[in-house]
């Protein structure tokens, strides 16, 4: 512990993994590893095509090529302490390692929210208006697109490390998982928490939240655009292009939500439910995104055939 004064910080925070199933740890190890790797392969490989393949080049595979690197990331930030934890049982984590961890876990889900609202956005310009697709989404817009997706990521998530290091900590440092989580560093905090509370809630719903609600209202209008298609072959091909994006969004949104739902007002969830949760939401979308667009979008699939078949050949 240091102190100054009256203000106590904890040199480091221990880490939890699934509580009540520790003496299994090395087996449980093994579905994660398994969405690991499924998540730095499978994104490199969406990476790999749609740079090697020039009829890619086209807003919607930037935009995945985003969501890609994003889930790239966010599954390099929480592999080193999750396997270090199962593997090896290393539980300590230095309080600005920590706070390190935090802030890019969250900078890169707010991201992810980001790009996916990006990719409604596309997918509305091209069923509803194709014909200005392009000129609407060039490739200079989709660049400016994708920095301010950055810039808004980094900008409003700066201030959560300094209020967190401001806090004074007493007694507990667990925390709640095997990666570093704002509302589980605050909690363990015996200082009045207000205004971190009150920051989160606001970057929360003014980030994702408006992310989410924007993507529904696209997929209204998207609706509605599809409706008026004069026959159903037309209606189904022009939903056909949404149903990868749509996958990815609750796959995305629906763990985020339960998240969310839980650190702020399940206090009596179990804590093994709270645990799975988190895991949900932080190795499932880096893992089953690039399998859910390798499946359902046919461009993709093909590329991805092509350049195996030259490899063999």
């Amino acid at each position: 512990w240091e102190f100054n004064g009256s203000f106590y910080q904890p040199s480091a925070f221990l880490m939890m993994g699934i509580p009540g199933l520790e003496a299994l740890h090395p087996w449980i190890s093994i579905p994660f590893c398994a969405l690991y790797l499924t998540a730095l392969l499978g994104n490199c490989v969406i990476l790999f095509i749609i740079r090697r393949t020039p009829s890619l080049h086209e807003p919607m595979y930037y935009f995945l090529s985003m969501l890609a690197v994003t889930d790239l990331g966010l599954a390099l930030c929480t592999l080193p302490t999750t396997l270090g934890l199962f593997w090896f049982d290393v539980r300590r984590i230095g309080f600005d390692a920590c706070l390190t961890q935090m802030y890019f876990i969250h900078i890169l889900s707010f991201i992810e929210s980001s790009v996916l609202l990006a990719m409604a956005f596309d997918r509305f310009v091209a069923i509803s208006h194709p014909l200005r697709h392009p000129a609407i989404l060039t490739k200079s817009t989709v660049m400016k697109i994708g920095l301010a997706i950055v810039l808004r990521g980094m900008v409003s998530l700066l201030p959560i490390p300094f209020l967190l290091k401001r806090l004074t900590y007493c007694g507990r440092t667990e925390l709640s998982h095997s990666f570093c989580f704002h509302p589980d560093i605050m909690n363990l905090a015996c200082a009045d928490i207000k205004v971190n509370v009150f920051y989160g809630m606001i970057v929360l719903l003014s980030t994702v939240g408006m992310d989410f609600i924007f993507i529904v209202l696209s997929y209204i209008l998207i609706i509605r655009t599809v409706i008026s298609l004069t026959t159903k072959e037309e209606c189904l091909k022009a939903l056909n292009t949404c149903v990868s994006h749509i996958c990815a969004v609750l796959v995305f949104f629906i763990p985020m939500i339960g998240l969310s739902m839980i650190h702020r007002f399940g206090k009596n969830v179990p804590p093994l439910v709270n645990t799975l949760v988190a895991y949900t939401y932080l190795t499932i979308p880096p893992a089953l995104n690039p399998v859910i667009y390798s499946i359902k979008s046919t461009h993709i699939r093909e590329a991805l055939l092509r350049a195996l078949c030259r490899k063999r050949g």
